[in-house]
């Protein structure tokens, strides 16, 4: 198989068999936000907003670098954005408006 046709092939999550650092399995309590996103993943799929499967191609949709550099729940939330953009439900600017507000009851 030539390159090209292995990147065509193969989704950045795609990673089996290639060498790799060790994997350290530590469990470790979830923190707060990343529970309630994992909640809003479940609302999303039970108010057949966002699917499974949606989800799991709007992480691969954001490429091997960003998923390289972004947390597991990182990649979670930035793929739900960029879904409800698409698909009408949310503008960046709504988001963005929303951050601040939660950012200005933070620092309260």
């Amino acid at each position: 198989m030539s390159q090209t046709e292995h990147l065509l092939k193969t989704l950045p999550n795609d990673i089996g068999g290639l060498p790799a650092d060790r994997i350290e399995r530590i469990d470790h309590e979830l923190e707060p936000w990343e529970k309630r996103c994992h909640a809003l993943a479940d609302v999303l799929d039970f108010h057949k907003i966002i699917s499974t499967e949606e989800k799991r191609r709007g992480v691969e949709s954001l490429g091997a670098e960003m998923i390289g550099k972004l947390t597991y729940y990182e990649r979670w939330i930035v793929a739900f954005a960029n879904i409800l953009f698409q698909k009408g439900i949310l503008t960046p600017e709504e988001l963005a408006k929303k951050m601040d507000e939660v950012e200005r009851r933070q620092a309260e």
